[in-house]
């Protein structure tokens, strides 16, 4: 197993169309007043973050793309990960403009954005249905490199893929709520299915490395503090990644694992919502998603962030370890 040029070359390039496309972006957002808004029942230190512009992961999507699309003609297996980064992008995009620019609070109604991801997610699954259906089939962690396939398995497997893929995408979008957050995490997820890609002859490494410098180069404005917040554009669309890449890799449960962040995240929302509502107002957490926990615990964006890429860094190489 060797990085190739073309992973090389990918990550330098998505890095650069990211942090040239940034310091344009950034001013003319401003100039929209496309500015974050938080909550005052919210994090109090989070209130000095009012005004500062989002819907930075325009520059992600934009750099991922045009990278990405650069190799697709020798790694057609690329474009069904592209679609899902893209279709949940778009989603966001639309979340996002209607949230910030058209000043509707509340952005796309709860269904609306559900019926949007829930088509995303089915038109990707007819893609591989009919163009490569052995990407339902699981690898399972930790067996050696045991694959679960078979026509009966597909099917349940097509099922459960709206949970996975959905759940996936809610679970990045949650983990989006610090500075630098979920743009470190996602960061070492990519790297992790890059090098899978590689040991399992998967070939979507272009647009792992892609993601991987996208973020880096904008990790560049979005580390604490940060000039420019991804909003549901990025962390939509990096949701879309991680899921079309595991599935691409007949990875999926391996979401689990390396993208343990995410999962804690939205079952901690789930686990508060659910608690506050039996108890008549009580709380499990001093506040849900679990990294407003620990900031409230006293614990600096830069410290929880820091630990959070830390385990999944950790996680990766577990599971990159056990099963190559």
């Amino acid at each position: 197993m060797f990085i190739s040029l073309d992973t090389i070359l990918a990550a330098l390039l998505a890095f650069a169309v990211t942090a040239v496309i940034c310091p344009v972006l950034i001013p003319f957002l401003i100039r929209l007043k496309v500015g974050q808004t938080e909550r005052k029942e919210g994090v109090q230190s989070h209130l000095k973050k009012a005004g500062t512009p989002t819907m930075g992961g325009i520059a992600i999507l934009v750099s991922v793309l045009v990278t990405a699309l650069i190799f697709a003609r020798r790694y057609p297996r690329i474009l069904p990960v592209l679609f899902l980064t893209l279709g949940f992008g778009i989603i966001g995009f639309v979340d996002d403009y209607l949230k910030v620019v058209l000043r509707r609070s509340d952005g796309l109604m709860p269904k609306q954005k559900m019926a949007g991801q829930i088509v995303v997610t089915a038109i990707f699954l007819v893609y591989v249905w009919l163009r490569d259906p052995a990407c339902l089939d699981w690898r399972i962690p930790f067996t050696g490199g045991m694959i679960i396939s078979g026509l009966a398995f597909r099917i349940f497997a097509t099922i459960a893929a709206f949970v996975v893929i959905i759940g996936t995408v809610n679970g990045v979008n949650f983990t989006d709520g610090l500075d630098g957050l979920a743009s470190s995490v996602t960061s070492v997820v990519a790297v992790f299915f890059c090098f899978s890609s590689m040991a399992l002859t998967g070939e979507i490494e272009p647009v792992c490395a892609a993601v991987f410098g996208a973020l880096l180069g904008f990790l560049l404005f979005n580390v604490h503090p940060a000039k420019v917040f991804m909003g549901d554009t990025g962390s939509l669309a990096l949701g879309g990644f991680v899921a079309g890449a595991a599935y691409s890799l007949q990875m999926p449960v391996f979401i689990v694992i390396v993208g343990l962040i995410y999962l804690v995240e939205v079952l901690s929302v789930m686990i508060q919502v659910t608690y506050f509502k039996k108890t008549g107002g009580k709380r499990i957490f001093r506040m849900a998603p679990i990294h407003h926990h620990f900031e409230l615990g006293g614990w600096s964006e830069t410290r929880v962030v820091a630990v959070f890429t830390i385990i999944t860094i950790l996680l990766c190489l577990a599971a990159f370890i056990r099963f190559v």
